[in-house]
């Protein structure tokens, strides 16, 4: 049996429960349902179903049991985007709502499970449930990702990610302005101390450095073009939440529900932009580049009729 404490963040006052579950702690929706069917849900004591609502401030524990050992599953994904493909790696656009690789909790759709599914052959290297993968987004952070289809990939682009080569390019819309408007924060980030679900800059945590600039400024709002030098989990959305900018949308890291609702947004507005490495076969330079999904151009598109 597994378990997590916390306290419900404001951002997700009145969500479902099962809804919010599935954010907090990176489950599937499905899975998430199933737990509070069997009673693993109670606020402040009481056992929650997965319909209730949830109240801000209030004590959540949720315990479950977890299913085996996560696989990689084939499964077709119609909108995960083929960038490059050659006999070496293989660049996607990921939507969200897809996870990298299997993990336990999650039995939503995978990259790796669509690329088994669309018949590509990718390396053996790293645990099983995460072969070929050198690097990972969110499950509600959309954008480019290479995986290696070998193991001489596999090596030299751990390696080109380790020793900061590969250049990572995101656009993110955060709430307000930042001040200055371009610069760096440098500040190491680890598990919170409080909430071992998410993260937070901590004086023990590892060396983070995100570098932004503010593209345009909306009312309430501000793009951002951010580069990263490290590649921590949930690096940009703790970053800008530490400095009172959290990207539009992301509950979990203190958004304003209330803009998110009026944007439509479900997930956090942040996108991988731009990919640039040198190819781990050919040495030749590389850079891709993705268009902004519906749901975020949407969100923009009504930020600049403010």
């Amino acid at each position: 049996m597994e378990s997590r404490n916390l306290h419900v963040p404001d951002g997700l006052a009145g969500e479902r429960v099962d809804s919010a579950i599935a954010k907090l702690l990176g489950f599937s929706r499905t899975f998430a349902a199933e737990v509070s069917e069997l009673g693993g849900v109670q606020l402040d004591g009481r056992v929650l179903a997965k319909s209730d609502r949830l109240v801000a401030g209030g004590w959540l524990e949720v315990s479950w049991v977890s299913k085996v050992e996560p696989s990689i599953i084939p499964i077709i994904v119609a909108d995960l985007g083929i960038i490059w493909d050659d006999d070496d790696i293989v660049v996607v656009d990921k939507p969200a709502g897809v996870a990298a690789h299997p993990s336990v909790g999650w039995d939503g759709p995978t990259v790796l499970g669509a690329l088994a599914g669309a018949g590509f052959r990718i390396a053996t290297s790293g645990a099983a449930e995460r072969a070929g993968i050198v690097h990972r987004l969110d499950v509600g952070t959309s954008g480019l990702m290479v995986v290696a289809k070998t193991e001489s990939a596999y090596a030299a682009l751990k390696r080109a990610f380790h020793d900061r080569e590969v250049h990572k390019i995101y656009r993110a819309v955060v709430q307000g302005h930042p001040d200055p408007l371009a610069g760096t924060i440098d500040a190491p980030i680890g598990r919170h101390p409080g909430a071992s679900w998410k993260f937070a800059i901590t004086s023990d945590g590892k060396a983070s450095v995100t570098h932004y600039e503010t593209l345009e400024a909306f009312p309430s709002a501000s793009l951002l073009e951010i580069e990263l030098e490290t590649g921590r989990t949930h690096q940009i959305r703790v970053h800008m939440a530490a400095q009172r900018h959290p990207c539009v949308g992301d509950a979990m890291y203190g958004a304003d529900p209330t803009i998110s609702a009026r944007l439509g947004l479900g997930r956090q507005w942040l996108h991988a932009r731009r990919l640039g490495f040198t190819h781990p076969v050919t040495a030749v330079p590389v850079q891709f580049e993705s268009p902004y999904p519906a749901d975020l151009h949407h969100a923009l598109e009504l930020l600049r009729r403010d």
